[in-house]
Formats: C-alpha cells, structure tokens, sequence
C-alpha cells in the first residue's frame, strides 16, 4: 500500500467566519471525523505544517497584498475584507498554515518519505489573486506551492488541475504568462467569479498553457470522466509535467449549495484515480493535492474520503 501523506493543523478551525458562513470550521471538523469513523485518518502518515515564509509568499504575492493581509492580523473581531470574505483574529496564522501546507508536503515526497499527500486545510485559495482577496481566499495556496517547486525544487515544469466547481481565477491570473505552469479548470459555467471561458488560454510566453473546460449546471461523472479523458489527460500527455498539484475542490458534488454539478463521492474516487494515472506517467507518482472548497459536509466529508482512499489504493 502507497504512503499517503495527510497534512493537517487545529489551528485553521481558529479561523472564524460566523454564522451562516458556508466556509466554516465545521467543514474541517466533519472530514476528520469522518476519516477517523471510516479508519483512514490511522492510515495515512501525518504531518503538521510550518506557516509559509514571507519568501514563498512573495512568489504568488505582491508586498502591498501581503502587508495587507498581515495588517488585517491586528483586528480585534471578524470583519469581511470583501463582499463574500470575512477574516477573523486568527485568520493570518490560519492562511499562513494553509500555503504552508503543500510545502510541507512537496518536501516530504521529495524527501522520500510519501508518495502523494493531501491538505486538509482552510481557508481555500485559488481564488485569491496576486493583489486580490476574494471567494474566501487570502492567499493563493496551490500558487505558492508551484512556485516553490520551480524555485527551490528544481522541478522545470508544474501541472495544476483545479476540480473546484468554480473557476480558479487567482491561480490562472498569477500564472497566464508563466509557460512553465500548466493551469487546467474544470468548472461550472455561468458561475462566481464568471471567469474561465474556454477561449482563456493564456498570455505571452504563457500562451496555450491554459486550458479551461467549462460546463453546465447538471454535469455528471460521467460527463467529467469525458471531459477528463478527451481533453485535460491529452493535454496534460503533452505537456509532460515534472511534478503536479491538484485544487481538490469538493464543491462539485450533487449536494452542495453553491453549485449545480452532480458528482457523486465515488466519482471523485475515480476522477483522482485518473490523476494518480497521470502522476506515474509523469512525474513518479508525485502528487500533492489541497482542499479548496466542498461545503455540504457529508458530501464533503465522503468526498474527501473516496479522494485518500483512491490515494492508499494505489
């Protein structure tokens, strides 16, 4: 059986978002029940991240962006920084652990001691952009993980697949002109943030290492694994990556509020088997993987535990 890494701290549940918020900390609370219930939580190797350095940060970041988010640390109670984001006292340690996290387990493959890993962290990323909190991010935490691949890794190439049911606007905006990252979106459409048209295909020498696949309210599994096999796995072939990062969404699923897709919990198991497939042909297996969003929490929860357990099986 593979070593599959889990990385997770308590802290980010510090993060608080008040009531009615869709990205809560219960979210995180009902997966680690879940895989506890389900005895996978005693199957992976876990590990606890270290904050992201400022170093890291400022690959994906502007200095503006992050002095921002680091002044919002001195708030004395939950305010929203955007129309649909609030942050909290222990928002920025939160955030930090969050972009934190892939570092942790980028270095933990590379060491040898996993050979896939997943995040289960909040809050989510890949919306934020490079000067931009928004949809709940505040730091983008698949950018920053790429990032540090090409720079202190010494990996050529990065793919990141983003499964959210929204667009991952900030990750295409912080790399559309970076032909050394691959960035591929599956996603509803018409949904937030109204970005990701399949025409959206990168900019410069980024051109063509963009490709989005939008589509419509009521796609099934079998329509991803369609989508999957006909034009993200051929692109991705081509591109032949060294090393790939997933924005493991699980707000796809048939019973979340913020979309109208209808993937079901085993769907997402067979969409990561098809990218564990892809990881071996490429890249020795390695793949990183980080929780964007997913806010039904039994269809989360089981979500995340057919994603780990398509991990172990393989």
């Amino acid at each position: 059986m593979a070593r599959t890494a889990l990385i997770y701290h308590p802290d980010v549940l510090l993060h608080d978002t008040g009531e009615g918020h869709p990205e809560r900390r219960a979210r995180l609370e009902s997966i680690v029940q879940h895989l506890k219930d389900r005895s996978l939580w005693d199957e992976v190797l876990h590990l606890q991240p270290q904050p992201a350095p400022r170093r890291a940060l400022l690959r994906a970041h502007s200095p503006v962006h992050l002095d921002r988010v680091a002044d919002l640390a001195q708030v004395e109670y939950s305010v929203y920084v955007s129309q649909d984001t609030e942050f909290s006292p222990d928002t920025y340690r939160a955030a930090l652990l969050a972009a934190g996290a892939p570092l942790t387990a980028i270095d933990a493959l590379l060491a040898g001691h996993a050979d896939h890993a997943f995040c289960c962290m909040r809050p989510p990323g890949h919306h934020a952009e490079v000067e931009q909190i928004m949809g709940f991010c505040f730091l983008n935490n698949v950018a920053v993980a790429a990032h540090y691949l090409r720079a202190e890794c010494g990996c050529d190439k990065v793919a990141i697949i983003d499964w959210d049911v929204h667009h991952g606007n900030g990750t295409q905006h912080i790399f559309e002109e970076d032909g050394s990252v691959f960035f591929c979106s599956i996603h509803q459409s018409p949904l937030y943030p109204g970005t990701g048209a399949a025409d959206e295909r990168g900019l410069g020498a980024g051109h063509g290492q963009t490709l989005n696949v939008p589509v419509p309210a009521g796609s099934t599994d079998a329509d991803y694994l369609r989508h999957f096999a006909d034009t993200i796995i051929p692109a991705i072939d081509q591109f032949q990556p060294d090393f790939i990062l997933l924005s493991a969404g699980f707000d796809a699923h048939r019973n979340d509020p913020l979309g109208q897709i209808l993937l079901s919990a085993e769907g997402y198991g067979q969409l990561t088997e098809l990218v564990l497939q892809l990881a071996t042909r490429h890249c020795e297996g390695r793949l990183v993987s980080l929780l964007e969003g997913g806010y039904d929490l039994e269809g989360t929860a089981a979500s995340v535990a057919a994603h780990l357990s398509a991990l172990l099986a393989s």
